[in-house]
């Protein structure tokens, strides 16, 4: 964002700009255009492949899978993984956009929103000749999942603040905080932050053939139990290398952790998008402890 940013306007995009990748689950190459909207538009996903071209709200009560990122429905018309791409806008301060696709899942390009980041600073935000209408709060609204370990609260704030914790009891992760004390700081220091799963959960997707679009540079992979040759050979001729090798930090040598709490970062990146589906940008601090799509979108909807 700009010195001359006025938080207090909408703001769209210069002109159109696309970016094409696969996506991670369905594997299906996709082509997507961020067009400018008028003020008040909000976010919405058009399906140009289907027919109609159906339109659908980035709304959180239009979620129907939450299980592997967060997946929009309505009617035909279905749109997967839309949490990076909304966390992008956020963070860019794009009030309104309409996301054209040609398929029915965001391209995943790195696993993170600093792709999406990017075109949208090249295309450039514009400031709309309407006021912004805040969402804001004057008491604290809690979340708690008992089972999950998930708790989450907004609480009064003058600009959009979030902290996040995780802990998966993993000796590898460990417990992890991240912090953004103002979208401002979104683009260096949340953007580039990348998806991260277990390696058992790696291997359950790899066995019923759930991420068809997954390139290793695009997910931190945390080696959570001992490993044999055999599962390292499986890996890489999953992942189109010749081998894959376990740092002495516990993750696979796939990629260089770009922060040292990347995972939390990421984490946080999520929920930014996440809470994009209230439909309205919002005045708060939120604290979410362990937080994950399906607490995100409760959340959300609380």
């Amino acid at each position: 964002m700009d010195k001359n940013f006025n938080p207090d306007k909408q703001h769209t995009l210069v002109k159109a700009v696309s970016i094409s990748g696969t996506g991670l689950h369905s594997g299906i190459n996709v082509d997507m255009t961020l067009k400018p909207a008028n003020p008040g538009f909000g976010y919405q996903f058009q399906r140009t492949d289907l027919p109609g071209s159906p339109v659908i709200k980035a709304d959180c009560d239009l979620v129907t899978d939450t299980s592997r990122g967060t997946t929009l429905v309505k009617g035909d018309c279905k749109v997967s993984t839309v949490e990076h791409i909304l966390a992008a806008l956020v963070g860019m301060g794009v009030d309104n956009c309409l996301i054209e696709l040609n398929g029915p899942e965001i391209p995943i390009i790195d696993g993170s929103s600093g792709p999406f980041v990017d075109i949208i600073a090249k295309t450039g935000v514009l400031e709309q000749d309407a006021a912004k209408v805040w969402y804001t709060i004057d008491t604290n609204i809690s979340y708690f999942d008992e089972l999950k370990k998930v708790e989450m609260t907004a609480m009064p704030s003058v600009n959009y603040q979030i902290t996040t914790l995780i802990d998966f009891n993993s000796p590898v992760l460990g417990t992890q905080h991240a912090s953004l004390k103002s979208m401002k700081e979104f683009q260096t220091e949340i953007a580039t932050c990348r998806t991260f799963c277990f390696l058992h959960e790696l291997e359950m997707l790899l066995d019923n053939n759930l991420v068809k679009g997954g390139d290793i540079n695009n997910a931190i992979v945390v080696v959570d139990k001992p490993v044999t040759e055999e599962e390292m050979g499986r890996l890489a001729k999953a992942f189109g290398r010749q081998k894959v090798e376990i740092k002495s930090e516990g993750y696979l040598n796939n990629l260089e952790l770009r922060f040292a709490n990347e995972p939390a970062r990421h984490k946080l990146l999520d929920a930014v998008g996440d809470l994009a589906l209230i439909g309205y940008p919002i005045k708060e601090h939120i604290l979410a402890n362990h937080p994950g799509h399906r607490s995100n979108v409760e959340f959300a909807k609380r």
